[in-house]
């Protein structure tokens, strides 16, 4: 695929090992003006060890990160002032209310009271929180300290946001309004990297990073990489779905089982082949099932496809 163009952010080669574990190697990717680029992977694949060292905050052992034309290594705290971090664990301050935690975010910045105060009232406005200004950021939920964590990162209006997985744990409307406040910096040419373990999240960046112990295997629109799927996935509906998955687990041909609520999504070689198959192995079973469908792969079916089938070419 093509280099994006006006790029933001550029990494090359970049490895970090701890003792003898290479956490992260060989990386390299490019993220454009207004991009949501995601850095998607399991736990241990690399993705917050690329994100601190994307940040300035760790050093990497060999390798080149530029961001808007700086030099991270060289220069960290230079690059800093272009940017913002929000790891797993913001450091909000709980025994401060919402309004003092923002305030001291923008302080660190140096960011007049004016200023600050025109910032802030939008992004309240479009996480819902305008209503908790004075309430101890201990006593927040879960979802709502990260849309606190947010605000305080967007306070000197940075030009890129690194976000280390920043909906873990989150509920479900907390997630939805913090992916509307990125949507909105996204119109507004705020350049996003973001690292999630939740696939279905990955359908919203605009280019995918997948990531497998430490290396980048594959970098595309989901679109595109959807389209590398290997294989056919199938879709059977039956509310004997374990007994299906069981069933059809060890056919041949059949490449993965994934249970998703009442059916059960099969990955094969060749979907007008198999398919017939499928139904006559379950009906021998005395298996009742309602359809067997061919289906749209999500990034989930995808990332287990394509680590299945080896490193990218």
């Amino acid at each position: 695929m093509n280099a994006p163009t006006d790029v933001r952010v550029d990494v090359e080669a970049l490895a970090k090992r701890f003792d003898d574990v290479a956490a992260v190697e060989d990386v390299s990717f490019a993220v454009a003006q207004g991009e949501i680029f995601g850095l998607v992977g399991p736990d241990g694949a690399g993705k917050t060890t690329v994100m601190r060292m994307l940040a300035g905050v760790m050093r990497p052992d060999s390798g080149h990160i530029v961001v808007d034309k700086i030099d991270v290594v060289a220069d960290p705290e230079r690059a800093k002032r272009h940017l913002s971090y929000m790891p797993q664990r913001f450091g909000l301050y709980e025994d401060l209310t919402v309004d003092e935690n923002i305030r001291f975010y923008a302080d660190l910045f140096e960011i007049p009271r004016g200023l600050r105060d025109e910032r802030v009232g939008p992004l309240l406005a479009a996480s819902n929180m305008g209503a908790f200004r004075r309430r101890l950021a201990g006593q927040l939920s879960g979802g709502m300290k990260q849309k606190l964590g947010l605000i305080c990162a967007l306070v000197h209006t940075p030009k890129i946001l690194l976000l280390d997985e920043p909906t873990t744990g989150v509920d479900p409307v907390s997630r939805r309004d913090f992916w509307r406040i990125l949507y909105s910096l996204r119109e507004g040419g705020v350049t996003i990297v973001i690292s999630t373990a939740y696939l279905d999240e990955a359908e919203r960046c605009t280019r995918l990073a997948l990531l497998h112990h430490g290396r980048l295997r594959y970098c595309d629109t989901p679109r595109r990489l959807k389209e590398r799927m290997p294989g056919a996935l199938l879709a059977i509906a039956s509310a004997e779905a374990r007994a299906v998955r069981d069933s059809v687990a060890g056919l041949e041909g059949v490449k993965g089982v994934l249970l998703v609520g009442d059916g059960v999504r099969v990955v094969v070689d060749d979907d007008a082949r198999r398919a017939p198959e499928l139904r006559r192995a379950l009906e021998a079973a005395g298996i009742s099932f309602a359809s067997i469908a061919r289906a749209e792969p999500t990034v989930e079916d995808l990332f287990v496809g394509l680590l299945r089938e080896g490193p990218a070419s």
